[in-house]
């Protein structure tokens, strides 16, 4: 134990630190600062639903022009009759399918990161790779989650978090 006033060590039952001569009222607990996992991966989970909502938006908004723009493109005015319309609906579907599934795995790690459910640090940092092309909310998120939760000490910090949550 030590004392609050100046940091000298304070055996148990002192009720004077013999340094400063402070009084020690109760017990002194030494608590362990948290790890970097520890510190953020809620902060983490919430970026990824966050970043996840606007994904799911940017999803919806492809989806909704492969399906409501691109099939009547040929009704409009100064639109040349050799215009690829199939390609371009086929494009914005699969795209908008792939953004949206992207939304959802997204979705999945945050709140798996939020719970320290054991699979979402491996699908977050999976997510955090592939969401580096996302310039710049998508590389940012992506290089806090390699930074928080790719050095093996972080392996090791959010198993025992994991197994802690498992226990509780």
């Amino acid at each position: 134990m030590f004392c609050d006033g100046c940091g000298g060590a304070v055996q148990p039952g002192q009720g004077f630190c013999p340094n400063c001569g402070k009084q020690i009222l109760g017990s002194i607990a030494i608590s362990r600062a948290a790890g970097r996992v520890q510190q953020h991966t809620h902060l983490l989970g919430i970026l990824w639903l966050a970043i996840s909502a606007f994904n799911a938006i940017g999803g919806v908004v492809l989806l909704l022009l492969g399906t409501t723009f691109f099939p009547h493109l040929r009704e409009m005015d100064k639109v040349p009759p050799d215009a690829p319309i199939g390609f371009l609906v086929s494009l914005f579907m699969v795209l908008g399918v792939l953004v949206l599934g992207k939304a959802a795995c997204g979705f999945i790690a945050g709140w798996g990161l939020m719970k320290y459910e054991p699979w979402a640090r491996v699908m977050a940092l999976v997510l955090a790779f592939i969401s580096l092309f996302n310039i710049p909310f998508g590389t940012a998120v992506g290089v806090y989650t390699m930074w928080v939760l790719l050095p093996g000490e972080s392996q090791m910090e959010y198993d025992a978090l994991v197994a802690k949550r498992a226990v509780a």
